[in-house]
């Protein structure tokens, strides 16, 4: 059966090459009918699971569209050969000739079919290559935003947020989980912009920001409903936590199911959250060290006293 399948995908590139032949009597090639043999080829060589030559096949059939000028057509076939390159497990080639294939497809003014290639062009790389797949994310997410497909965008911006997450790459993963808050609030999804302030708060903790963890939450204010939502009682609690240094009233609240039910790799963050200072509360000034009788107070021991209570 492969074995007829690859005599078969012979017999239609020699039939396109044919095609491509000019002569005394023939002065310009036939792209059409030689991509349309080129086509039929990779066909059969992918059945017989060749993909060697398919991929090669789905090559040639895509020049013969681009001489033709026959852009969407001509980007399906690059898409293909990345198909083929994927089932070879060769998966930064297959995307970049996914890309090339997106890129022909906005040319030829079909965003919606550029930004589904590219999306599936980051599923693919997703695993081997992140931060190649972030890039091909939010290159998704700005075709739909063009396209005023914010849904859409904002869907990819996500994806993209958790895996700048996932490798720790907070300062970036901060600035994308803002950029999906202000989509959610555009559509009126305010619960969704709740959550989205937790993943900040949460994101800004594990760069040791508070100033920006509690701006985020002074900002959300503004967010109709969230200053009565249990959302902005939990952070409330949690900030309050983090600044006393109290380890067992954060842990609380990041196990709380508020927090433990989110996208996982923000409730991640979440139970490996710890405060400053190795958990130790902040002493209150209230309340000095009593000293055992005869011992008089150091000078280092009177600095610290005055200090015990915090800077503020």
């Amino acid at each position: 059966m492969a074995a007829q399948k690859i005599n078969e995908g012979l017999e239609h590139l020699a039939k396109a090459e044919k095609y491509l032949k000019t002569g005394f009597l023939k002065w310009k090639p036939d792209y059409d009918s030689a991509a349309s043999e080129y086509g039929k080829a990779a066909v059969a060589f992918k059945n017989a699971k060749q993909f060697e030559q398919a991929k090669d096949a789905c090559l040639r059939e895509a020049v013969a569209h681009e001489n033709n000028r026959a852009l969407f057509h001509a980007a399906k076939a690059y898409e293909q050969a990345g198909m083929m390159l994927k089932e070879m497990q060769r998966l930064p080639e297959a995307v970049q000739l996914i890309e090339k294939a997106s890129m022909m497809y906005l040319e030829n003014g079909t965003p919606d079919t550029a930004a589904m290639a590219l999306e599936r062009a980051g599923k693919l790389i997703e695993n081997v290559d992140p931060e190649k797949a972030v890039q091909l994310y939010q290159q998704t997410a700005n075709v739909f935003e063009n396209e005023e497909r914010l849904r859409q965008a904002v869907e990819l911006l996500g994806k993209a947020s958790r895996l700048l997450v996932r490798g720790r790459r907070f300062d970036e993963a901060a600035l994308s989980i803002q950029k999906e808050k202000n989509i959610y609030k555009e559509i009126e999804n305010y619960p969704t912009c709740y959550k989205k302030t937790i993943a900040q708060v949460l994101v800004h903790l594990h760069r040791n920001d508070y100033v920006a963890a509690e701006r985020c939450v002074r900002e959300s204010y503004s967010i109709p409903g969230f200053s009565g939502s249990e959302d902005c009682a939990a952070l409330e609690q949690l900030l309050e936590g983090y600044d006393q240094q109290d380890q067992d009233q954060v842990s609380d609240v990041c196990n709380s199911p508020l927090f433990k039910y989110m996208d996982n790799d923000y409730a991640k963050l979440g139970l490996s959250l710890m405060v400053p200072g190795g958990g130790v509360k902040k002493k209150s000034p209230a309340t000095p060290q009593a000293k055992p009788d005869g011992v008089t107070a150091t000078a280092a021991d009177e600095e610290e006293d005055e200090y015990s209570g915090g800077l503020c």
